[in-house]
């Protein structure tokens, strides 16, 4: 029950630059396969930056005048974060939203596939296609992947009983009596509000 973030870390990826370029070393970059790949980030998020070569391969050069620990951290980060969206789709305690599921269901079948826009395996960066698809289309599942994230760390730590409904009402409702608490410790405080604290807060209750 966290407010949505835009990025999957605390560390986004660069912007693109007016720069352009079709091929760095022996990374080739297929025009269809860009526009294939375009196409399938705006069906999971319309709202998304356009992707084309370029932005490709502006990102593999960034990556690649990294020291190698840290680009590979960058990977590590993103790729976390979407073991927890697979994770979230298959765990029985969690009710998915229908449409949040769907939106993660068609970005995993994109990275499930070995030869995708960067054939995995090229080192390095044969997952960056995939970690650029979760940076640009991470707005349409965020509120979901944040709930369940905080979900999560709260059955691992309070192991509510009960089944997954309840486990999922015991959680709710922890999570209320602790806004409600800071809504009390906040009140004689002039000029502070919790409205930012609970914009995009969502309660789901099946």
């Amino acid at each position: 029950m966290r407010p949505q973030s835009t990025y999957p870390t605390d560390h986004p990826l660069p912007r693109p630059n007016c720069a352009d370029g079709h091929a760095l070393g022996g990374l080739s970059i297929d025009a269809e396969q860009v526009a294939a790949f375009d196409a399938l980030l705006r069906d999971i998020y319309p709202e998304a930056e356009q992707v084309d070569a370029a932005r490709i391969t502006q990102l593999a050069a960034w990556m690649l005048s990294l020291p190698e620990a840290q680009a590979r951290e960058v990977l590590e980060q993103r790729l976390s974060r979407i073991e927890e969206l697979r994770s979230m789709v298959d765990d029985p305690d969690w009710d998915c939203a229908e449409a949040d599921c769907a939106s993660v269901r068609k970005l995993l079948r994109y990275l499930d596939q070995p030869d995708d826009l960067i054939p995995d395996a090229i080192p390095l960066l044969g997952q960056l296609d995939d970690v650029l698809l979760l940076e640009l289309a991470w707005p349409a599942v965020a509120a979901e992947a944040e709930e369940y994230r905080d979900f999560r760390l709260y059955r691992e730590s309070s192991h509510p009983a009960g089944d997954g409904p309840q486990r999922r009402a015991a959680w709710i409702s922890d999570r209320v009596a602790a806004m409600s608490m800071l809504r009390q410790q906040m009140r004689p405080n002039d000029g502070l509000h919790l409205d930012d604290t609970r914009r995009g807060l969502r309660f789901r209750i099946a």
